[in-house]
């Protein structure tokens, strides 16, 4: 490992995206940087394709007026030309801002407007038409440059231009001028600013930071020292390139260690990609792992007896060993071996989730498997992730230890150490982007309060992550206790896609649940159970009937004062469209409680029902009225509610 470390580029030579692009063109310009698979056919680039495109992107960019210090907006998937237009914008010394590719046109246009962004690379018509609907509300935009031609015919617009054509102006500027991206090269700084990232936007609309490209790259060459990669480790990228995680691992680390990134065909194909692959490490979100999770006991419950026999044992199996610190060899040969392989993940040696918290229980499912999971915990603000598990030192209760280049300490602890994490590293954002009062908020004396509650475990110094500092939660009774925790534990079952816990300065904990719609509707005509569609399956009464069954186990794990006492089924799932989501998939609580009041007081007001009349709207504007009675479960109705008031008792994580 030390002799392959060796490989590391010197960053301060080649401190900007662009210039480790030229470096390792220069020096490996025939390995392989990237694949992409299109139409079934996995097509590769080389470092040397990879310098020539973001040369062109610069040189046509520069061609059509950006200057330096201009922001250039990327709306798409993750593609190569993703990352090549991206780092051909840092080569002009133009900053970048990756949108989501399921952005709405209102989300688009404050971020364009936000950055004043003179240019937008659109990936292929759809995202195009986002651009063109808003004109009216970004005059700022004066280029709209797309890659893929289809269906691009019919538009009329001075402003839009293809891929191709951006290519041969950058071919006219090299001919006039054929040293000029040297130059453009050369006068690149470290220090300059070369991402603007959004940042979750948990509570408000994001904000962005600025990203400077050198310390960036040493952050990410500390996570490289505690996470090591090399150049012949594959990897595939399939969370969101505007997330400042993937920026890490597709972007970053790719240009350091020179792994190759692996873009998958689409979303629906990920998994089939990824075993093709056999990559030699994973980044997935934990809504991926606990969707992987839900899949795998949604296909047992079509397998064979025997094979379900063979799961249920390789399972108990493992779960102890898990338990016990070890790996079951006997589990691994009757169970774990065909099921890694099944996944694409025979030849991982490192996996990671972050982005989240992801449930424990899920957490040693993928642990008795084999999976080298690790967590990673830390913000946009500071270059991502800045603590990890190390080799075999696994807690599945923690987020692991810091980086070399990390500190982190805990402020404001109460009696049993619990307090807000307060963090600062060398890959640390330079502020918010024209919001000055935000960063002297969140930045004091070169520390970012990161707005979490956690603590460091004594047994093994790990750091544990409970919850955000305003969403830690106190009954009426004055029973604390962590909604994240308990979310994470629901989630864990394969029927279970989301869940929000309510109980805040209310007598006991109640449960909005959103089911796992795909694997419910199997589970649902496989018994004959009839039903329409999302609305009219969650109201069935054999789905209440199962839920409360996983609701019950999940509560036999927890204190009594932190069971939930009453849950119903939502109407409809949860979605970032409908504000109720992050992009990366986190509740916004503020807009539930708001958007969901008059069901959350029903859940306190001792009916056994409520009563829902409205309208919701379609990703394509179409809009659908829903009326039904949501039924509400009361697993305790008789009996009252422990309390555990008086024991100060941190959140269920602690």
């Amino acid at each position: 490992m030390a002799e392959r470390a060796m490989e590391l580029p010197d960053i301060r030579h080649h401190d900007t995206f662009p210039k480790l692009v030229a470096y390792n063109a220069a020096h490996w310009g025939d390995e392989v940087a990237m694949r992409e698979k299109e139409f079934g056919i996995w097509n590769e680039y080389t470092w040397r394709d990879y310098d020539t495109a973001v040369r062109r992107f610069a040189l046509g960019m520069h061609a059509l007026g950006l200057e330096r210090g201009e922001t250039v907006c990327i709306i798409g998937g993750n593609r190569p030309e993703w990352v090549h237009c991206e780092v051909g914008a840092h080569a002009i010394g133009a900053m970048s801002l990756g949108m989501y590719q399921d952005s709405l046109n209102d989300e688009v246009a404050y971020l364009i407007n936000y950055a004043e962004a003179p240019l937008v690379m659109c990936e292929d018509e759809e995202q195009v038409d986002k651009a063109l609907e808003i004109t009216e509300q970004c005059p700022c935009v004066r280029h709209i440059v797309y890659h893929d031609p289809r269906g691009m015919r019919k538009y009329d617009d001075p402003r839009l231009i293809s891929q191709d054509e951006l290519f041969e102006r950058a071919e006219a500027l090299e001919r006039e001028r054929p040293g000029l991206y040297k130059e453009m090269l050369a006068a690149g700084r470290g220090e300059d600013v070369a991402m603007l990232i959004t940042t979750s936007g948990t509570t408000s609309k994001p904000k962005l930071s600025m990203m400077q490209a050198g310390p960036f790259l040493d952050h990410c060459l500390a996570y490289l020292r505690a996470d090591p990669k090399f150049p012949d480790d594959n990897y595939v990228s399939v969370l969101p390139l505007p997330w400042i995680m993937e920026q890490v691992y597709a972007v970053a680390q790719s240009l350091l260690s020179r792994i190759t990134v692996n873009f998958v065909e689409a979303t629906e194909t990920m998994m089939a990609d990824l075993r093709e692959i056999g990559p030699n490490f994973v980044l997935l979100a934990p809504r991926v792992w606990e969707t992987i999770a839900a899949d795998v006991k949604a296909r047992m419950m079509e397998a064979s007896p025997f094979k379900r026999r063979m799961y249920d044992a390789g399972m108990r199996l493992g779960m102890e060993a898990v338990e016990r610190g070890e790996h079951s060899r006997l589990a691994h040969w009757i169970l774990f071996r065909a099921l890694k392989d099944r996944l694409g993940f025979t030849y991982l040696r490192s996996a990671a989730t972050g982005g989240a918290a992801l449930g424990p229980d899920t957490f040693k499912f993928f642990l008795a498997m084999g999976v080298p999971l690790r967590q990673l915990y830390g913000q946009t603000e500071l270059a991502g992730a800045y603590t990890i598990h190390r080799g075999d030192d696994i807690d599945y209760d923690t987020v692991g230890v810091p980086f070399d280049n990390a500190d982190v300490r805990i402020d404001n602890a109460d009696e049993n150490g619990v307090g807000e994490i307060v963090a600062r590293n060398s890959g640390m954002f330079l502020g918010y982007y024209k919001n000055e009062k935000a960063t002297a908020e969140d930045i004091e004396d070169g520390w970012m309060y990161t707005g979490d509650a956690g603590y460091f475990k004594k047994s093994n110094g790990h750091l544990v992550v409970i919850d955000r500092v305003k969403d830690l939660a106190t009954t009426s009774r004055g029973d604390r206790y962590s909604p994240m925790f308990i979310e994470n534990k629901l989630k864990f079952s394969p029927f279970i896609a989301e869940a929000v816990i309510l109980g805040h300065e209310r007598p006991y904990l109640a449960a909005m649940i959103c089911i796992r719609y795909g694997i419910m509707a199997k589970w649902a005509e496989q018994r004959g159970v009839a039903f329409t569609n999302y609305t009219n399956l969650s109201a069935q009464p054999e789905v209440y009937d199962l839920i409360r069954s996983e609701v019950e186990q999940v509560n036999a794990t927890l204190p009594e004062w932190q069971r939930i006492r009453k849950f119903l089924l939502l109407y409809k799932e949860l979605d970032p469209d409908d504000g109720e989501l992050t992009r990366t998939r986190k509740v916004r609580r503020g807009v539930i409680q708001e958007k969901y009041s008059d069901i959350i007081e029903a859940v306190y007001g001792g009916d056994d029902q409520v009563h829902v009349d409205t309208v919701i709207t379609f990703q394509d504007g179409t809009t659908s009225r829903i009326r039904t009675d949501l039924r509400l479960v009361d697993l305790a109705p008789d009996d009252g509610v422990p309390s555990a008031a008086g024991e100060n008792r941190a959140a269920g994580a602690a």
